[in-house]
């Protein structure tokens, strides 16, 4: 396919990256099944990114050198945080888990005005508003009190808190390039998923990964795909797109989570689940709608 202009193929990259990663819940379940359990499968899959984009990372060695530390340190956070969304993606409900992931919006202002110091336009508390509403809504839709329940759900709700951390984090430091970023991207993920999975589940014995040789193919296609290419895709989009359109776009990743889900595997959300994510995804439009209307200003 060929673009006219950069900014049209970064638009797209980013609603591709979106709609693959709506998909994502796909291989790591199936390699759950095929008994790598708890953040198993998800190390077998960052640790083949790491790999895929090692080569490319060694060309560059001398520009990563000179990369700041701190900024380094936060793209390593948000390898971090994607893995415990990625971990929660088997224990929990695939549209309830990408919802109270993208709760980050309500994270981030918090911290920006709460930590940074950074003013908050009122539609931004409007977004907190929304989000938190949705939240509770989420949470509380069988009844119960609005908190999480299961490890997969607390497990997306801090997946998200740290996301925003790191970002807030890279907004605030000097970019790193995208191929470098992936790179140390990846390498923060392998960081967590080794530290997490022997938390979460025994080391799979040698039966268990000669059972699991069939499906080591999905490990391959998601460490491949979703982590080094849409990633490296997403990073290289983000510096040429506005903030408020990335944000808006991603929100893809919510609907065909949502209805890949209910397709295949029957995870159908209740109406109060669907009127709160409603919520959150309008959280996400306000949290980035004032930046629109400052960049035109």
């Amino acid at each position: 396919m060929v673009f006219s202009d950069p900014i049209s193929r970064a638009t797209f990259y980013v609603v591709a990256a979106g709609a693959f990663w709506g998909f994502y819940w796909v291989p790591v379940r199936r390699l759950e099944e095929a008994g790598l359990a708890g953040a198993w499968g998800t190390l077998a899959i960052v640790a083949i990114s790491a790999l895929c984009l090692l080569p490319q990372a060694l060309r560059h060695r001398d520009m990563l050198a000179r990369a700041d530390r701190a900024a380094l340190a936060f793209v390593a956070l948000g390898g971090g945080s994607f893995v415990l969304y990625s971990v929660g993606l088997i224990y929990g409900r695939v549209a309830v888990i990408i919802l109270l992931f993208f709760l980050t919006p309500v994270w981030s202002t918090l911290i920006g005005r709460l930590v940074m110091g950074w003013p908050t336009p009122g539609l931004r508390l409007a977004a907190i508003a929304a989000g938190l509403a949705g939240l509770a809504l989420m949470l509380g839709a069988e009844g119960d009190l609005p908190l999480p329940r299961g490890l997969g759900e607390w497990m997306a709700l801090l997946s998200g808190l740290l996301w925003a951390v790191a970002t807030v984090g890279m907004r605030v430091r000097p970019a790193v390039p995208p191929v470098e970023a992936s790179f140390v991207f990846s390498c923060g993920a392998v960081l967590a998923a080794a530290a997490l999975a022997p938390l979460l589940a025994a080391p799979p014995a040698l039966e268990s990964l000669t059972a699991a040789l069939p499906a080591f193919g999905w490990a391959v296609a998601a460490g491949a795909i979703w982590w080094a290419l849409c990633m490296t895709a997403l990073m290289w989009a983000t510096v040429r797109l506005d903030p408020p359109r990335v944000g808006i776009l991603l929100m893809i990743e919510v609907l065909v989570g949502t209805a890949s889900a209910a397709w295949l595997a029957g995870e159908v959300p209740a109406p109060l689940e669907l009127a709160g994510g409603a919520l959150v995804l309008l959280a996400g439009v306000l949290e980035v709608w004032p930046v629109r209307r400052t960049a035109r200003a």
